[in-house]
């Protein structure tokens, strides 16, 4: 998922994704422990999501964002 479109979320989809790539690297890390994941860069990708979505939910809470017009003009 592209930096745009982490932007363009709101918060109630953001916390959405949050939980689902939450889930996910759970799931391949069990996938990496039974040795049946077919793409290791995928945890690497799911990580730096995650990482991504928080910087903007915590933005957030330190009210640097308010909302969705003003995530667009940064």
């Amino acid at each position: 998922m592209k930096q745009t479109q982490i932007n363009e979320m709101n918060l109630t989809e953001l916390e959405i994704k949050l939980q689902d790539n939450l889930d996910a690297l759970q799931n391949l890390r069990f996938q990496k422990a039974l040795q049946q994941l077919e793409n290791p860069l995928q945890i690497r990708q799911i990580r730096r999501e995650i990482a991504q979505i928080k910087t903007v939910l915590h933005e957030y809470e330190l009210g640097i964002r308010t909302g969705n017009e003003e995530g667009k003009a940064q």
